[in-house]
């Protein structure tokens, strides 16, 4: 195979691995537009309604932390595959759940296995060659902010032509699609590890311990991904009151906007490849405190925030993007338990911005909803300074 034909073929793998990816993640998000229709089918006061969302979020943590390490020790195509079948038959409970508790547990179980998606960011970096491998990894980060973005659009699309029962049946589909991509597209490689499970966790407090760079890279993210949390928990809210008065499919439709800006993952990607990950953090942050000043200062207006989503998706996926390769180089045999311990920080960080997010828009409105998310972006660039500038040794570990 000539080399234009290799690097078509990695192009199309990737491409793949990204679908893949978006696809893992999504069930995390798919019955959010649908919490009103499910209280009305199952019942429950809004309270209890509202354990299904925090339920799946903070199983979903739990998942990054204690599952994606799994992914150095067992064979990444047989992890995936046992991860999505069980996956499979937690979607297909949420579809016949006959009470509102069985939906509970059902979307719990859903949550931990839907860090699926992360596992194909490692394995990205496994099939790409040492010069591209911040490109690549980019790509699959777009594919699985996209499913994040996406999740809620589809979701709402689906619930309200045939119901929220039906998306589960849908997601339990798409599942088996990603199963078959993965006997072909990941690659079938040796753990890089033996170690035993109880090891594997003790040793995310060692790298927490004694990495600060990793220690930073966390902190950073979370502060960026509660930009994520806190403006979309919230813009549906915004989009309904005055002067807009939009009703939750244009909302959702902003998801398509967010897309726009994590199209750009693989650009930054390459900007870590050639000039280190820290300069695309720090633009990123920039992007995220542009954004967000703009929108708390400028009028009211449909497609200033249109703009924003996308400037500040952006940014918060040049922070995603840099920051994995930021940590692969701290130690690249164990890459799977460096990235969970950096997306959990990550959706620890948008689970506080959503909370935070929707404290500040029942207190003083949009104005202190956008402001909160540009101190975020601030804070973040702030703390990004705190690192040690990223040496050609690291550089070259984090292309191993």
């Amino acid at each position: 195979m000539d080399h234009s034909s290799h690097s078509a073929a990695s192009g199309r793998a990737l491409f793949l691995l990204a679908v893949c990816a978006g696809l893992g993640v999504a069930n995390v998000y798919y019955l959010q537009p649908s919490l009103f229709v499910i209280q009305s089918d199952l019942g429950g006061s809004p309270e209890q309604v509202g354990w299904l969302p925090t339920a799946t979020q903070l199983s979903y943590a739990l998942g990054m932390l204690l599952l994606a390490p799994l992914g150095d020790v067992i064979r990444r195509r047989r992890l995936i595959l046992a991860k999505s079948a069980v996956l499979v038959v937690a979607l297909l409970a949420a579809w016949r759940a006959p009470t509102l508790d069985v939906l509970i547990l059902s979307s719990a179980v859903v949550g931990l296995l839907g860090s699926v998606g992360q596992d194909f960011v490692p394995a990205a970096a496994q099939l790409a060659p040492e010069k591209s491998r911040g490109r690549a990894v980019g790509t699959v980060t777009m594919g699985l902010l996209s499913g994040i973005l996406l999740s809620r659009t589809l979701g709402g699309w689906v619930a309200d032509l045939f119901g929220w029962r039906e998306m589960q049946l849908v997601a339990a589909g798409l599942m088996l699609v990603v199963m078959m991509i993965t006997r072909f597209a990941v690659p079938d490689t040796e753990p890089a590890h033996s170690s035993s499970y109880g090891a594997l966790l003790g040793s995310l407090w060692t790298f927490w311990r004694d990495s600060r760079e990793l220690r930073l890279s966390v902190i950073v993210q979370a502060l960026l991904a509660a930009t994520l949390g806190a403006f979309w928990s919230c813009l549906a809210l915004v989009l309904a009151a005055p002067p807009f008065q939009f009703g939750a499919g244009v909302a959702g439709s902003y998801g398509i906007a967010g897309v726009v800006g994590a199209l750009a993952a693989p650009m930054f990607g390459h900007l870590a490849d050639r000039r280190g990950p820290l300069l695309a953090i720090r633009v990123g942050c920039a992007f995220v405190i542009v954004a967000f000043v703009g929108m708390t200062l400028a009028p009211p207006s449909w497609w200033i925030i249109a703009i924003g989503a996308v400037l500040f998706d952006l940014g918060v996926m040049a922070g995603f993007v840099s920051h994995q390769a930021l940590v692969g180089g701290i130690n690249p045999q164990a890459r799977s338990r460096l990235n969970g311990l950096l997306m959990t920080g990550a959706t620890v960080g948008m689970a506080a911005g959503a909370a935070i997010g929707s404290l500040a828009w029942a207190h003083a409105g949009s104005a202190g909803l956008f402001g909160f998310a540009a101190l975020a972006g601030a804070a973040a660039l702030l703390f990004s300074f705190l690192h040690q500038p990223f040496s050609k040794a690291q550089h070259a570990a984090a292309n191993q």
